[in-house]
């Protein structure tokens, strides 16, 4: 028998349970039961019951992602970050309870669930936009700010009976938020023109690959100054 088959057991009995709860919530004991160990063989693979729970989230949705990812590495930049947040919207509305439990314990400076997945996602997907000039604000700033708006979709969609449901609502923030932090005035060739911000991200994701020409202080303070083209003036000057 291998050795982490209690463990797979419990991930497996917390996947069920999870799924069938209409509260977001199972007990350490149901767990137990169904994974057909006890208490402490819980506590010494996972610490805790909520480990354990957060565990089959974030497995859960990078098994979602896994299937439902664009296998395409050629994938425009822009298509990749759409695709992106309808992924991460997606799982929430495919699975709600996973969703419920994550946010039901939201507790101040403490990151949830699947947070960190999703994040890495959108990440991946917005640094080859970032090297190409597309970006108006660093990918950490437009995972941050995508993970937010997507996460309210989410929170809006699984709370709204689905009759009622507004069909189109993901698309149009989606579409808001990433014209928000991407460069909007394509050229005549079908390119972006570059503004100074999107100048200033293309050139930070890149920065660090510069280090045999120039020195850690040299880059730093290039790293200052770019930093500051992407400053709003109204926050420079107010």
């Amino acid at each position: 028998m291998p050795k982490n088959s209690a463990r797979d057991r419990l991930l497996l009995a917390g996947a069920q349970l999870l799924e069938q709860t209409e509260v977001g919530d199972v007990s350490t004991r149901a767990i137990c039961e169904l994974a057909g160990v006890q208490a402490p063989t819980l506590y010494h693979h996972f610490g805790s019951k909520q480990r354990l729970l957060d565990e089959v989230v974030s497995h859960g949705f990078r098994d979602f992602l896994a299937t439902h990812a664009a296998e395409d590495a050629s994938l425009d930049p822009l298509q990749a970050i759409r695709d992106g947040w309808d992924i991460h919207v997606r799982f929430g509305v495919e699975h709600p309870t996973f969703y419920a439990y994550i946010y039901a314990r939201v507790s101040t400076g403490a990151r949830c669930g699947v947070v960190s997945e999703v994040e890495e996602m959108l990440l991946k997907a917005l640094e080859p936009a970032a090297r190409q000039g597309l970006l108006t604000v660093t990918p950490t700033v437009a995972a941050a700010e995508i993970l937010a708006a997507s996460t309210g979709v989410i929170m809006t969609l699984i709370t709204t009976p689905e009759t009622e449901r507004d069909p189109l609502l993901s698309g149009r923030v989606r579409d808001a938020i990433r014209a928000a932090v991407t460069v909007q005035h394509p050229r005549e060739d079908g390119g972006r023109s570059v503004t100074p911000a999107s100048a200033a991200v293309a050139l930070l994701s890149v920065l660090d690959d510069a280090d045999a020409v120039l020195s850690d202080t040299e880059r730093a303070l290039l790293r200052d100054w770019l930093g500051r083209l992407l400053i709003p003036k109204e926050e420079v000057n107010p």
